[in-house]
């Protein structure tokens, strides 16, 4: 692989996450697709994050608002757009940070575990049984799968407990040319449905505070999405700028031990 800080400006600007208008037409069967524009049977994400903290819902009865339908982007690696991880023994994991089956590595980075709930939007009851595909870009800013084809780490699929809630051990992901740093999931009415996106209910994706991102960018490893990380801002995000108070996760913890981002998903069962 060439060296990121000369690869990163110029590898992601046309290739990477357009926007819902751009990348839905190609990643998106014509099924699907039409399903979304009717707004016939879709689940809803939520997030009850306000938009300046992050602070997430409650699962223990509140209703959770609703967010948008977000774009996978051109490497879901859910078969829609070349490989299906999705179909792998093994995908089915915890700890997303190496590569599994035949393929072996381990992604660098600081230590970040996500954890979502799954609750009804309207009463904000658990969802237990709920699947989530996640999967997001490494440090360098690259997919696996795709930019790193050898590959197949930071990418997992779970099921959530009987309070409805999941936890991916990963690490931080990179601020890539062109978007904010984030981390894209689908969600599945039940694990068996978690083979092809077909199934999906809902893809969105998670943004991460600014104030998380500067101090992970400041730790060695990192020196391109410092600069990346300046040339944009959530408000101006081709995904984002509509609005993320719902997508904006609560982070904790530091870079030395840890951070812990949690958001809580509201479905619209």
């Amino acid at each position: 692989m060439s060296d990121h800080d000369d690869h990163d400006d110029d590898h992601h600007d046309g290739d990477h996450d357009l926007g819902l208008a751009h990348d839905l037409p190609r990643l998106v069967g014509r099924r699907r697709l039409l399903g979304l524009l009717a707004g016939a049977g879709a689940l809803t994400l939520a997030g009850c994050a306000a938009a300046a903290t992050g602070t997430t819902a409650s699962t223990t009865g509140a209703a959770t608002g609703e967010i948008p339908e977000e774009t996978a982007g051109p490497f879901p690696g859910d078969g829609s757009n070349g490989p299906n991880v999705l179909t792998e023994s093994g995908v089915v994991r915890s700890d997303i940070r190496s590569s599994f089956g035949s393929l072996s590595g381990t992604a660098p980075g600081v230590p970040l575990t996500i954890t979502l709930a799954l609750v009804d939007a309207a009463s904000g009851a658990a969802l237990p049984g709920g699947t989530v595909y996640l999967w997001h870009c490494d440090r360098d800013g690259r997919y696996s799968l795709y930019d790193v084809a050898d590959q197949n780490y930071l990418r997992g699929v779970q099921e959530a407990d009987a309070n409805g809630r999941m936890t991916f051990t990963t690490v931080f992901p990179a601020a890539y040319s062109g978007r904010w740093p984030h981390a894209h999931f689908e969600i599945y009415p039940d694990l068996a449905a978690a083979t092809t996106p077909d199934n999906a209910t809902v893809t969105s994706q998670l943004a991460l505070p600014q104030d998380v991102c500067e101090a992970v960018y400041a730790t060695d490893g990192y020196a391109s999405s410092v600069r990346n990380l300046a040339r944009t801002s959530l408000e101006r995000d081709t995904v984002f700028s509509d609005g993320y108070a719902s997508q904006l996760a609560t982070v904790t913890g530091d870079v030395t031990t840890g951070l812990a981002a949690t958001l809580t998903v509201g479905v619209d069962a």
